[in-house]
């Protein structure tokens, strides 16, 4: 096998958004993935290695299709060896990159595509105008799926309720900010600051769904229009799945994007990535602002691609909300004051749930094609900040070649807390969230820390403490549990 078999490269991008007032008029997201993948095809300049597809990967969607690689290589003319499914979770993007990238790296497939779509949009007016969305017919299995789906959610936090996104990353948001020593006020205008700048790169986006920049006084404000879901994100530091997206990746080896005589501005080689999982429950994190795994991986995908932080030009760091940003950021050392997205994030460029990822790599793609030389890193989490992917793009050729490891043992390796479920006895507030409904503070979700160093999960309804709690710090406060997660403040 010649070096020119065993570059893979990324050579077509296709990015579709939807906005539609009819939703019977919609695009589902099958007939999305397969515009998205012809818009790849015509973005290299080859439009029939779509035909030539060795492995169709796609993302897991909220929609219900069996096998829709298999139904979407019939559309396009093409006969896989195999098609690919994943479980749910934002770091399968980038998984399904590395993935193609080594197979064909080790020559077992030529031509790849990867794609995902989503209706969140159509579906929210659907039902809101009571008709159905059509949906072709796509039955069987993948045949492989990438991993198999955990539980996110340990027993601790369900016995109290900890099962919306928002609260999660928000009770995050809080460790964040006692870790720092930050006023309530002015961590929360620092968040809203951060999402500002990704308001902005959203304007500069193209296939961004919101362009109309915010301001970080618009963002951090509570209003009608922009209630407070989780203290203290705003709708605007939520990630926005009413989108109707949908993307499509074309990989192939070196020596097949030059024989289809795909033109050399069009290609984006994928250096060196990286994986690493911490643990999938929340609860069982030795920190709730740390990431061992992002650490860990960050540092040892710079080191494959033989670059240092100062040489990666732009970064996709994965934002469903502020806190996995932040953390990812302090992880990998990068200051928060640059652009930390290419997108605008999964509140302003759009978040297709998993799929979000594939936007990411997409437009990495074209900034770094844009700017010759440059290097992009692109960061995707699945899970409660739980599963981590990496990776490392430029236009330039990687000297070494493309370069992977996976560390999930050294990760594994690092201490976990021990989750309690009932706890009756005094505990100390780690860190906390507010929880609203339609705009309305209503409950308290509080992780707390036995003496011991234990875990475990308390609830707070009083409204007066409630309101306290979005002005005060509780961080670090002492409390005592009833054995049925009332938590009471002493």
């Amino acid at each position: 096998m010649n070096s020119a078999q065993a570059i893979p490269v990324l050579v077509g991008v296709g990015q579709i958004l939807q906005r539609l007032e009819d939703p019977r008029e919609a695009a589902e997201p099958l007939e999305m993935m397969v515009a998205a993948l012809e818009q790849a095809g015509d973005d290299c300049g080859a439009p029939k290695l779509l035909q030539r597809a060795d492995s169709i990967y796609v993302l897991r969607g909220t929609w219900r299709y069996g096998d829709p690689g298999r139904e979407i290589a019939r559309r396009l003319g093409a006969t896989p060896a195999e098609t690919v499914g994943t479980p749910y979770g934002g770091n399968f993007s980038q998984a399904c990159v590395i993935d193609a990238a080594r197979a064909i790296q080790a020559g077992r497939r030529r031509v790849v595509l990867v794609t995902g779509a989503e209706n969140g949009r159509s579906a929210a007016q659907a039902q809101r105008q009571g008709v159905e969305l059509r949906q072709s017919k796509a039955p069987g299995t993948p045949d492989r799926k990438l991993a198999e789906d955990k539980a996110i959610f340990h027993e601790a936090e369900l016995a109290r309720g900890m099962n919306r996104a928002s609260d999660v990353f928000a009770v995050i948001e809080s460790a964040i900010r006692f870790a720092r020593g930050s006023r309530l006020e002015t961590h929360a205008e620092q968040v809203a600051t951060l999402w500002a700048a990704f308001s902005a790169v959203a304007g500069r986006n193209p296939n961004a769904w919101i362009r109309r920049p915010y301001t970080a006084e618009e963002i951090r404000q509570a209003s009608p229009e922009n209630p407070m879901i989780s203290y203290p994100y705003t709708r605007l530091m939520n990630a926005n799945s009413r989108v109707d997206m949908g993307v499509g990746l074309l990989l192939c080896s070196l020596e097949t994007a030059q024989n289809a005589g795909v033109p050399e501005e069009k290609l984006v080689f994928p250096h060196a990535a990286t994986e690493a999982n911490d643990s999938n429950f929340l609860s069982t994190r030795a920190e709730l602002h740390r990431s061992p795994a992002i650490r860990i991986a960050g540092a040892r995908a710079l080191e494959l691609a033989g670059k240092t932080l100062e040489e990666i030009d732009h970064f996709d760091l994965y934002s469903c909300f502020p806190s996995a940003v932040e953390v990812a950021a302090a992880e990998l050392d990068i200051r928060e004051d640059p652009p930390l997205t290419v997108t605008g994030g999964l509140t302003f460029g759009g978040g297709p749930l998993n799929s979000y990822g594939l936007h990411a790599i997409a437009r990495m793609a074209e900034v770094v094609r844009e700017q010759r030389g440059s290097t992009g890193l692109v960061h995707g989490n699945g899970g409660w900040l739980a599963k981590h992917a990496i990776g490392i793009y430029s236009a330039a050729p990687p000297t070494a070649g493309f370069r992977y490891e996976s560390l999930h043992q050294r990760v594994d390796a690092f201490p976990l807390r021990e989750a309690l479920v009932d706890w009756d006895g005094p505990v100390t507030i780690e860190a906390y969230t507010v929880a609203h409904q339609a705009g309305t503070p209503r409950t308290a979700h509080a992780a707390c820390l036995t003496d011991d160093g234990r875990r475990t999960w308390g609830t707070l309804g009083d409204r007066a403490v409630l309101d306290t709690m979005m002005r005060e710090e509780f961080c670090g406060r002492p409390g005592r549990l009833d054995g049925h997660g009332h938590l009471r403040l002493d």
